[in-house]
């Protein structure tokens, strides 16, 4: 269990509550001192379940009290002014109550009785996924549910309670986008809605039981943050089907990927095509691309390692792939780097050319016609942007070039010139090696081989968290850049193999422009 809480800690949980309802007193104390050994390493409040005894005896952060535990106002007098006592509640007025005795925060049951819950019927209930019909804690109340739990808010707000509130009952990473969702300001169907949401989920199993705590903690910590908002283009929030459908055609189909590029990074790139179950080919002699623009594929073009006779090349290939009507990324990179660089890629880019336009931000505002300073080599520089002017900016240019356009960085900005999304997925470390950026062109150039034009955006998105996810999984592993190229490889390919995990990963949200 420590061991387990201590994952959990590193993968971002933000309060820990230790529960355990049939060992003794002396064994409750002790491993709770154990368990706050490790949350203070973290600055993560411990809290006890119940037992305000055992809270006191080993000096715990706080406690969390139920409707038939010792009441509020006797554990704030025991524990003192600066103890943090969060409640149970199951109605408005024993929140009321929990709210006026002083409570840091509420807790209350979501899942369990099914006329609670917020859905119009029976089938609408269960594709909701907010309630598991079978789902019961032995000492449990009954539950307040989604709808319940909204005019509690709503009436604490009503009555200007300002108190934080968390959502307990078997949570985990399926349900609890929707739940987070529902509570959306679109979402909820109550005036004032504006003013209502969920601090926090209690979660026991979705962490206890995972196979990687770190991961499971990391996910849920993701979705809190982003409210919930893990959407796909052309689907439901939270509907992952098409990353998993995606993935698995790459690897079922092992489509071409023609890689016209820099030579320093040509091996990196073949390596991972073929790690995550594609075809490539390093091909950089433009009369060869008519031929190859027939077999199904897709085009990577690289501008890396660029001359006069490479441009020409590039312009043939070009060509060659929009007569066959295949799928064409452009990679322009350093292109704000020298007047020669600059010229290169505007004689390439041309609206409706290319599927995919891929660079960081000094390559993408550099396209845009936004840069304000000059790139230093290839690498993007620091950024002089949020988030949201920068996904403006690509939004704005995908509209203008008829392209999907992907800003890579620490946050991914990605807009088809319709929707646009962040992805908070990968690792620093990506940083740290020559060619990441190019081999994610090469990577996505494989989901965009086996989509059709109305799923180029879903197919990039699909691409770029095989790729991330990988990341962040072979950086646990690794000691450096190193040894991260070699597992970065083998998880490509697990992950193409076995694609569920990368749900359990992901970080995606919709940007409302």
């Amino acid at each position: 269990m420590l061991a387990t809480v201590e994952n959990s800690l590193h993968g971002g949980v933000s309060i820990v509550q230790y529960r355990d309802k049939t060992s003794d007193t002396g064994q409750l104390v002790e491993t709770a001192k154990k368990l706050q050994t490790i949350t203070a390493r973290y600055k993560v409040p411990l809290l006890i379940n119940d037992r305000v005894d055992v809270a006191l005896a080993m000096g715990a952060d706080g406690v969390h009290i139920g409707q038939d535990d010792i009441d509020l106002s006797t554990a704030r007098k025991l524990l003192g002014k600066h103890k943090i006592i969060g409640v149970s509640v199951t109605s408005v007025n024993e929140a009321i109550e929990a709210a006026k005795g002083g409570a840091n925060y509420l807790g209350g049951m979501l899942r369990d009785s099914p006329n609670l819950a917020l859905a119009n019927s029976e089938k609408e209930l269960r594709e909701c996924k907010l309630i598991d019909w079978n789902y019961r804690k032995a000492d449990a109340k009954a539950a307040i549910g989604i709808k319940g739990a909204v005019e509690i808010l709503i009436e604490l707000r009503n009555r200007s309670y300002d108190i934080p509130a968390v959502g307990i009952g078997g949570l985990n990473h399926e349900n609890l986008k929707s739940v987070m969702h529902v509570f959306s300001p679109d979402q909820v169907p109550y005036p004032d809605s504006r003013a209502i949401t969920l601090a926090g989920a209690a979660v026991v199993s979705a962490i206890m039981g995972a196979s990687n705590p770190e991961h499971a903690a990391r996910s849920l910590a993701s979705i809190m943050e982003l409210g919930g908002q893990n959407s796909w283009p052309n689907s439901h929030i939270g509907d992952t089907e098409c990353v998993l459908n995606m993935i698995s055609r790459v690897r079922s189909e092992k489509p071409l990927s023609h890689n016209m590029m820099n030579y320093v990074v040509q091996n990196f790139a073949a390596n991972v095509a073929l790690a995550i179950g594609a075809s490539p080919i390093m091909a950089g002699y433009g009369p060869e691309a008519e031929e190859l623009s027939r077999l199904d594929g897709a085009l990577v073009i690289n501008m890396g390692s660029v001359d006069p006779e490479g441009l020409d090349n590039y312009e043939i290939a070009i060509k060659a792939y929009n007569d066959a009507k295949r799928p064409v990324l452009f990679d322009p990179v350093g292109a704000g780097a020298n007047q020669f660089r600059r010229g290169g890629a505007a004689r390439l880019i041309r609206p409706g050319r290319f599927a995919v336009i891929k660079g960081n931000e000094g390559e993408i505002l550099q396209l845009a016609g936004t840069a304000s300073s000059q790139q230093k080599g290839v690498d993007s520089g620091p950024s002089n942007h949020n988030n949201v002017v920068k996904a403006k900016i690509v939004h704005e240019f995908a509209q203008r070039y008829k392209s999907i356009v992907v800003m890579t960085g620490k946050t991914d900005i990605v807009s088809n010139g319709t929707r646009c999304f962040r992805v908070d997925n990968g690792h620093e470390l990506l940083d740290e090696i020559t060619g990441a950026g190019c081999t994610l062109g090469t990577t996505i150039s494989a989901c965009l081989a086996v989509s059709n034009e109305g799923c180029r955006l879903e197919a990039t998105l699909s691409a770029m968290l095989l790729f991330e996810v990988a990341a962040e999984l072979a950086a646990e592993l690794a000691d450096g850049p190193g040894t991260f190229v070699p597992l970065f490889l083998d998880k490509l390919s697990q992950l193409s193999k076995n694609p569920e995990q990368i749900v359990e990963m992901t970080r995606i949200q919709e940007i409302e422009l």
